[in-house]
């Protein structure tokens, strides 16, 4: 199983970005997926969840401005990121709880992570 993150890249404040995950392999279901950011010298954090009841979760840091949604038919998660700030800047992962068979129980995976830039 393999998550592929893209979307990331140079956005001036104010402007938005879209950033999407792909799993792809062996996949049975997905449970949660999550969008997490670690800036330099930070640790990394949760920004966005969502659950296989479409139940999601927001940081404070990005609650009304960031939106996190999944398509189940193709394996994929999209965080929608408008209003962007400089503090915003990080590379971004995505997570996930994973089963690759219904024998099996769910495990996490990461994404590579992409860089998101936001600067005048």
């Amino acid at each position: 199983v393999q998550l592929q993150a893209s979307g990331g890249g140079l956005v001036q404040p104010g402007g938005s970005l879209r950033l999407s995950c792909a799993a792809s392999g062996s996949i049975f279901s997905i449970n949660d997926w999550g969008w997490f950011r670690q800036a330099p010298g930070k640790q990394r954090e949760l920004v966005a969840g969502i659950n296989s009841g479409d139940s999601t979760f927001y940081a404070d840091s990005v609650k009304g401005r960031f939106i996190v949604s999944r398509d189940n038919a193709k394996h994929t998660v999209t965080l929608q990121m408008n209003s962007l700030k400089p503090e915003d800047t990080a590379v971004y992962y995505c997570h996930c709880d994973l089963r690759r068979s219904r024998f099996e129980e769910p495990r996490a995976y990461w994404g590579q992570g992409t860089l998101v830039t936001v600067s005048s």
